[in-house]
């Protein structure tokens, strides 16, 4: 599988015939510097993890230039579907949906989920999420995106039910864990992952610049932590 991290959790997957972009923030992501339509051309799918904008971010006009899918809770997609959105497949916290050439789980994380328009009004936009990605290849690997949240102890079943092998690990502190806690998730309840890549730190100076934290606190563990670099892709 080709990975491509766009920085904060912005990713871009390619196997088989399915290119599945995961919360595309693009377009206003302060250290992607690329071209938003290049990032995310011949996109199959998009998946959303929860409805704050650095996540929802350039899905409805992802969909819009290439036909993608977009896969969310039902509140997002009603959302979008009001904006112009066509193809969809919402879902919900506990659900799996077949996408053709992989299915995805919509696992528990503890964040919130709402959008605020342009007068201020905040909306809610059903529960966070994270994501179990299952390719139906063989050899492809299992990917686990957390979305946000803290470390909880039920991780443990996400890993028991779906072995995922890679995981990508929020580690900015402040709206989601830190790199210590980010560190415990892996060790502790995810005994599968053997890569675990850090996410959603730098973006903005609220969050930690780096995810140093992270791999300090991943010293000495079974999997390994893999921080790309942005724009960059890479395979696991």
């Amino acid at each position: 599988m080709k990975v491509t991290w766009f920085g904060h959790s912005a990713y871009r997957l390619e196997f088989g015939n399915a290119v599945v972009m995961i919360d595309p923030f693009l377009t206003g992501n302060p250290v992607f510097k690329g071209d938003p339509v290049a990032a995310a051309a011949g996109a199959t799918h998009v998946l959303i993890t929860h409805g704050h904008s650095d996540h929802v971010g350039d899905a409805l006009a992802i969909h819009e230039r290439t036909g993608a899918k977009i896969v969310a809770n039902f509140e997002i997609c009603m959302f979008l579907a009001r904006k112009g959105l066509k193809a969809m497949d919402p879902m919900n916290t506990g659900g799996t949906t077949d996408q053709g050439e992989f299915t995805t789980t919509m696992t528990i994380a503890f964040h919130s989920s709402a959008v605020m328009d342009e007068n201020g009004i905040t909306q809610d936009l059903g529960l966070p999420g994270g994501l179990v990605v299952t390719p139906k290849i063989a050899g492809e690997p299992t990917i686990y995106h957390m979305g946000d949240t803290d470390v909880f102890s039920d991780m443990a079943l996400i890993d028991e039910l779906h072995k995922p092998s890679v995981a990508f690990v929020p580690v900015g502190d402040r709206f989601t864990m830190d790199g210590k806690r980010g560190a415990l998730a892996v060790n502790r309840f995810l005994p599968s992952v053997t890569t675990a890549i850090p996410c959603h730190f730098g973006t903005f100076g609220m969050l930690a610049a780096t995810p140093d934290a992270f791999v300090s606190a991943m010293a000495g563990a079974k999997a390994k932590v893999l921080v790309p670099e942005i724009g960059v892709p890479f395979t696991v």
